[in-house]
């Protein structure tokens, strides 16, 4: 594994991991909101795919190893078309997006404007911004965040301190001609999955849908059902 730093089109740089497994297929994976590339999380993650595919595993601006501030999917575009555009560079024939979260959002609201992207995999994506419900203190949220604290990773986040406009998912995600697949938790307290349901019926594209009972929220649905879930993920992408 290769780290590695590019530069947006707009002066920010950003952090990520390459997988280089000999592959001409590349999976992009998109960490959430206080989540980063180097998340035990989504180094598993990574892992898991890069068994089949090569990897690239990103810090958005304002987490982690990457600079700037966090826009709440305001600007973080601009940080996945860096790394697409390297994943071209590399001529990868086929391009794939992981997106956890608001990582996931970002990964739909990208794919709506990009003819780079040939699959996409959305985990716990809200439709919008505004209606995320975030209910921390639930036994869900708080209890797996207690589980997954690093400080090093905690102490990374740096949040844009105004709000910015924002693109809904919910506005675009028709526009997405790429085969889809949602993936939701039943009882995720910080997206309820109406959100990844909504969206999957608003969405135009081959399409899949599926919802895990008693399930929470993004990459937790990767650590409590990591068998289900790498199989739903490698079924959906290499067949």
């Amino acid at each position: 594994m290769e780290s590695l730093y590019l530069t947006t089109k707009d002066k920010i740089t950003i952090a990520l991991n390459h997988y280089k497994n000999g592959h001409d297929e590349v999976v992009i994976v998109a960490p959430g909101w206080c989540m980063t590339k180097d998340s035990d999380a989504f180094c598993q993650i990574s892992e898991m795919f890069a068994k089949h595919f090569d990897v690239i595993s990103f810090d958005f601006r304002g987490h982690g190893q990457s600079g700037g501030m966090y826009t709440f999917t305001a600007k973080e575009f601009i940080d996945m078309d860096a790394v697409v555009r390297f994943a071209k560079k590399n001529n990868y024939i086929k391009i794939y997006l992981a997106g956890f979260s608001l990582g996931a959002a970002i990964a739909l609201i990208y794919a709506s404007k990009s003819m780079f992207i040939d699959k996409v995999i959305a985990v716990s994506a809200p439709s919008d911004f505004d209606k995320i419900e975030n209910e921390m203190w639930k036994k869900e949220a708080w209890g797996e965040t207690f589980k997954k604290f690093e400080l090093d990773r905690f102490v990374s986040i740096r949040p844009y301190p105004v709000p910015l406009d924002k693109i809904k998912p919910i506005d675009i995600v028709d526009k997405i001609k790429v085969p889809t697949l949602f993936i939701a938790g039943e009882k995720d307290p910080t997206v309820h999955p109406w959100h990844t349901k909504e969206l999957y019926e608003k969405a135009f594209c081959k399409k899949k849908y599926k919802e895990y009972k008693n399930g929470c929220h993004a990459e937790d649905l990767f650590l409590h059902f990591e068998d289900d879930f790498t199989k739903l993920c490698l079924d959906w992408l290499i067949n």
